[in-house]
This record gives structure tokens, sequence and C-alpha cells, in this order.
């Protein structure tokens, strides 16, 4: 004889159905959830009237609520996958160092993806220079935040000569590090004084 859940589910109302539609959608194709002012300008409503959705959708268990956060929104679908919320700190470029921001935008991952639940952040990748590597321009990689890594690894490297923050492979050598591409058409090039700022430890694709 079957077993019945001992979780019940409420039927929600056509406009409920296409909040929590849009809901899903959203975090699938963002990696994380839509706040209440995003839906409420979806379908030109007011946030209050978001709220009591929200809310009654909760009470019908057809979604969660992740308290003290901001986007905090979360579907059945979202716990089967076991997403986790790391902060997107922006796009690896040129640019200064990075730094740790306590308003950052979240983005969530795969738990699987991670070695540990804590120190991670993500960046969005902007170029070509590590594609032999199955990074594309546009992808977000998924960073363990730690200051060493191993010859051969990919990391994040802040060149303070340069003010650069840049995605390479690192090699030491006796008086200088060794920044490779995985690029063909991309030459190595060197520096004396790089600081690591983290590892890659994952890559989610950009979708197209």
């Amino acid at each position: 004889m079957k077993q019945e859940s001992s979780v019940k589910m409420g039927k929600p109302t056509k406009r409920q159905a296409e909040i929590l539609n849009f809901a899903r959608e959203y975090r699938r194709e963002n990696g994380y959830s839509p706040s209440m002012v995003e839906i409420a300008e979806r379908f030109d409503i007011s946030v209050p009237t978001v709220h009591q959705h929200i809310y009654s959708l909760r009470n019908k268990n057809l979604l969660l609520i992740d308290k003290g956060k901001k986007r905090s929104i979360v579907t059945p679908q979202d716990y089967k996958s076991q997403l986790v919320d790391i902060p997107l700190l922006g796009i690896i470029s040129a640019g200064g160092p990075i730094e740790a921001i306590r308003d950052e935008e979240m983005i969530g991952v795969p738990r699987s993806m991670l070695p540990t639940l804590s120190h991670h952040y993500a960046l969005k990748v902007s170029g070509v220079s590590m594609i032999e590597e199955g990074i594309m321009d546009g992808d977000i990689v998924i960073v363990h935040d730690q200051q060493t890594v191993e010859d051969g690894e990919k990391a994040v490297a802040y060149m303070p000569e340069r003010n650069e923050v840049t995605l390479k492979k690192i090699y030491r050598e006796k008086n200088r590090i060794k920044l490779v591409p995985a690029n063909k058409t991309m030459s190595p090039f060197y520096e004396t004084n790089v600081q690591i700022q983290g590892k890659v430890v994952g890559v989610l694709r950009k979708e197209n």
C-alpha cells in the first residue's frame, strides 16, 4: 500500500501559480531568487500584494521563506537541488583587488561544487584566456577564498603593480610567478609580485 506524504500542498490561485512559476524560472536563469519588488514589477501589482501571495503560497507548502535573506523565496525544487547561496562579487577582468562586500548580490550554486560550506565567492568571467580549461566568456567561476594554491591550479590572482585581477594557472619559479592562460593563442607572462585571492573549484555555464 502506497504511503501518503505527511506534507500536504494546497492549490494555488491562478496568480499564485504565475508567481511560483516566475520564481522558479528566475532562479533557474539567474542562480538566485527574485525580490518582492521584481515580482511586483513583473505582474504590475503592489509589493504588499506580492507579500500576501508569497505567504499564502508558504502556508500551502508550495514554497519556503529563507528568513534573514534579502532574496528569501525558496521553491521545493531549490531544496531538492541543494543550492547554496554565495556572494557574486562582480566580473573578473582588469581592475582593483577583490574585497569582501557584505551587501553583494547572492547566487545559488550546487552544494556538490563546494569542498566546504564557507569561504566561497563567485565571479563572472570576461574574456577567453581559459577556454581550454572549459571556462568560457560569460561563465561564472566558483572560488574558494584562500591565499595559496598548488602549481598548475587555476587561481584568482591580484597583481599590485598592475592593479589588476586575473584568472590564470599559477606556477612558481625561482624569483617570479608564471601566469599561464589556457588558450593556445595567448602566451604566459611573469610577475614578481602576485597575491592569490582564491582557487577556482567550479564553473557555472552561461545559458545560451
